[in-house]
């Protein structure tokens, strides 16, 4: 697929998938879980206090009759309470509404309680945009701060995953410096995307094609690859960037959002069953198109 567009309607052809929505008293997620309904995207299950869901909705004009509930106190509850909805296969996606991420995140991630999957969580985006020929995957540009090796073979592994989802066989993946060269004493993010392409080269890292260092500009263009005399199968036609830090791939997902008018999706990937992060900052057609990511990922 090539556009959100397809990416939304790809997802209704599958099937609703069963939305865990913690805290759903809040007007953009309870918006969006009515919308993805209406698209035929999902089956909402609203946790969180019912009288204030209620009186939401009334005030926000929408008709959530048909939607199952679930009681729970405080966010903190409501958050524990959906991730219990996913863990015991009574909902496929888990949904944030009004509840600190580090909260929810935390419950989805309980080694006892949670969908811990035995993964770090990462943020993935997925762009299409007009200056670049099929759909781009973007991370993390929201959750690790500064991602050690380790980290950024999780943060890898779950991006490859999400795009496979999106029907990309063997993703390529561009592990993103500021520079194509290997610079050990000054940036190091470099020395770590040349081991990480090595480790992909001896069969380490699995079901993708890694190149890096490389910066974003060999990675998106082949003409720039071709002047810099780089070869690569990544370089100028990469499906997934992977940031070096958490600075970078922010900035590089609100440059293509907010200056780049790209149109977006963005989930969080490590965990048994894929996290929609909404933001009230986010369009409805962002939020629409993230729970139709989450829900591919889910299969």
């Amino acid at each position: 697929m090539k556009t959100i567009d397809e990416l939304i309607e790809t997802a209704r052809k599958s099937g609703r998938k069963r939305i865990a929505v913690a805290a759903a008293q809040e007007a953009a997620a309870l918006e969006a879980a009515v919308d993805s309904w209406m698209n035929g995207l999902a089956e909402p299950i609203l946790v969180g206090n019912p009288a204030a869901i209620d009186e939401l909705a009334a005030s926000l004009g929408l008709d959530i009759s048909r939607f199952e509930k679930a009681s729970a106190k405080d966010p903190a509850a409501a958050a524990a309470e959906a991730v219990r909805l996913v863990r015991a296969g009574d909902a496929d996606v888990l949904m944030k509404g009004i509840v600190d991420t580090s909260v929810l995140l935390k419950a989805a991630f309980n080694k006892e309680t949670g969908i811990n999957a035995g993964r770090l969580a990462s943020h993935v985006a997925v762009m299409e945009t007009t200056s670049y020929h099929k759909l781009l995957f973007v991370t993390d540009a929201a959750i690790n701060i500064a991602p050690d090796m380790q980290a950024k073979l999780d943060i890898v592994a779950n991006a490859v995953g999400a795009a496979k989802a999106l029907g990309v066989e063997e993703p390529k993946v561009a592990m993103l410096a500021a520079v194509e060269k290997v610079n050990w004493d000054k940036m190091p993010c470099t020395v770590e995307a040349a081991a990480i392409t090595q480790m992909n080269r001896r069969g380490q890292v699995r079901g993708c094609v890694v190149d890096g260092p490389l910066a974003l500009d060999n990675a998106i263009s082949a003409e720039s690859a071709r002047i810099k005399k780089i070869d690569s199968p990544v370089a100028g036609d990469a499906d997934i960037l992977v940031a070096p830090d958490i600075e970078a791939g922010n900035i590089l997902y609100k440059c293509l959002l907010d200056l780049g008018g790209a149109k977006g999706a963005g989930i969080v990937m490590g965990a048994a069953a894929p996290i929609v992060l909404t933001s009230r900052a986010d369009s409805a057609r962002t939020m629409l198109a993230s729970i139709a990511f989450a829900a591919l990922a889910c299969r």
